[in-house]
């Protein structure tokens, strides 16, 4: 299949030359103020290789989600599109999130004057509920199929999810600490919160007895939504349809609702063992300053001669 894209589509389509470069720019400026440039930056600290890890791994996906390959050949098939959601909704938010020093997205939040708006978009609740109505909503079929064959909107309106997605993550990871006041059995609920609202709209994908998206199963539509993720780039051939679909529709659609709860369930659950065994070494530090404090307090005091 690959052979065929490569034949089908330019260097150009496949990999985004602008987007890319975009891509290195801010990883070259995030290496940049983290590291030579941290001075510039009041009251900056030293930031830990995992989290440098984290934010480049997160920019490196968002590239490959929004403007590499994977974007054009989320086009294709639906089972890919849904792939491209996990990697981009669900994987990039929290490394970008986890990478990001607090210290460094203040000075931006300050700036804009997004104090509030942040602060109340990032309740537990509006966040969770947020997120999920507009993800859920974006997959509503008459939705879909409209966004897929509308350039403009279709990009306004995955940059309105994926501003919502950072806002969903951010109560679990949230980058700056004093902001930080979900803990322990709150952020496990939290999670499993996410889980079950995003719940109904895979199953309505993976138990479906028909097509539910136009742009996957009528060659003329599927052709002109592609041509649209070609930035643009012409029109593309209904006769490449049958080439690049190699399962029936309906079967691609419910392999689409699968992947994506899967792939929901294995980053939920590893945020949430995360989440787990941070809690549990917390609460056994807290277990250990008690001891060490009711030690010293009856512990008698040496008498001076």
């Amino acid at each position: 299949m690959w052979e065929q894209i490569t034949t089908n589509f330019s260097f150009s389509h496949l990999w985004s030359p602008f987007f890319l470069v975009g891509t290195l720019i801010v990883i070259f400026l995030y290496i940049m103020f983290t590291g030579p440039w941290r001075s510039k930056i009041a009251n900056s600290e030293p930031v830990i290789w995992k989290k440098k890890a984290s934010f480049i791994a997160g920019a490196i996906f968002f590239y490959v989600g929004f403007g590499g390959p994977l974007y054009l050949i989320s086009h294709l098939m639906f089972s890919i599109h849904m792939v491209q959601m996990a990697v981009c909704f669900l994987l990039v938010p929290p490394l970008l999130l986890y990478g990001t020093p607090g210290w460094m997205l203040k000075p931006l939040l300050a700036r804009g004057g997004f104090w509030k708006p942040v602060k109340v978009l990032t309740k537990p609740l509006v966040a969770l509920v947020l997120f999920n109505m507009l993800f859920s909503f974006y997959h509503f079929p008459l939705v879909f199929d409209y966004l897929m064959t509308n350039y403009v909107e279709h990009i306004a309106f995955l940059v309105i999810l994926f501003i919502s997605s950072l806002i969903m993550w951010w109560p679990m990871v949230c980058p700056i600490p004093e902001w930080d006041t979900m803990f322990g059995l709150k952020k496990v609920a939290y999670i499993f919160g996410n889980g079950v609202l995003l719940t109904p709209a895979c199953a309505l994908i993976i138990f479906a007895d028909s097509m539910l998206y136009d742009t996957y199963s009528n060659p003329a539509t599927w052709s002109y939504a592609l041509g649209l993720c070609l930035q643009l780039g012409g029109p593309v051939s209904p006769e490449l349809y049958s080439q690049f679909v190699p399962m029936a529709p309906l079967e691609d659609q419910k392999l689409g609702g699968i992947i994506m709860k899967v792939m929901q369930e294995i980053i939920y659950g590893a945020v949430l063992g995360y989440v787990f065994f941070q809690w549990v070494r917390k609460e056994r530090l807290k277990d250990d300053e008690e001891v060490n404090r009711l030690l010293s307090s009856t512990r008698p005091a040496t008498r001076l001669e």
